[in-house]
């Protein structure tokens, strides 16, 4: 076949601010023909380390940079990510930032209520909670495995709902139903 197409960014990472201790999460995914492979780097060096995790998905062409837990300040820096395929190669770049437990400015947000653990008969919905709270509003993403969590395109299966239920003037409850989830199709 012709292999054409040089990587495109279709999914980039964004940079974060993180609590010393806690997790983040970024998220890369790329396209092209051959499909590309993705590396994360740290000052130019592929990341390695224990705390670090790089989980991929849709065969390499996406992929999700987990630290957890973060230790500051050894873990701030510019992070990296690089699709390759044998017709070119681009990166993108974000910032971590890390703050100590004393550092964390009023509005940072908070988890009001995380989801609990559920068992769910094959054919049920099942309804999981996570209330935040912050100023701004925050936004909420989901992961399964340490992957995101795509609502837009799962034949329906799993929806998004920005509930009424308010905990506190900022906060915002978000209701996933996830049908059959632990139900490997």
């Amino acid at each position: 076949g012709d292999y054409i197409t040089p990587p495109r960014f279709t999914r980039t990472p964004v940079d974060q601010t993180g609590v010393s201790g806690g997790v983040a999460s970024f998220i890369c995914q790329a396209t092209g023909d051959p499909r590309p492979k993705i590396v994360w780097n740290k000052k130019g060096k592929k990341v390695s380390n224990q705390r670090f995790e790089v989980i991929e998905f849709d065969d390499g062409s996406g992929s999700v940079l987990r630290i957890q837990p973060l230790r500051t300040p050894r873990d701030e820096a510019i992070y990296e990510c690089v699709a390759s395929n044998n017709v070119g190669e681009i990166s993108v770049s974000t910032r971590l930032t890390v703050l100590r437990e004393d550092q964390i400015p009023r509005g940072f947000p908070t988890i009001d209520m995380g989801p609990q653990l559920k068992v769910v008969e094959r054919t049920r919905t099942a309804t999981m909670l996570c209330a935040a709270s912050g100023n701004p509003d925050p936004e909420i993403t989901w992961f399964k495995d340490f992957l995101p969590v795509d609502t837009s395109n799962n034949n329906g299966r799993i929806k998004q709902l920005r509930s009424g239920i308010d905990f506190s003037p900022s906060s915002l409850s978000l209701l996933f139903n996830v049908l059959s989830m632990f139900v490997m199709s």
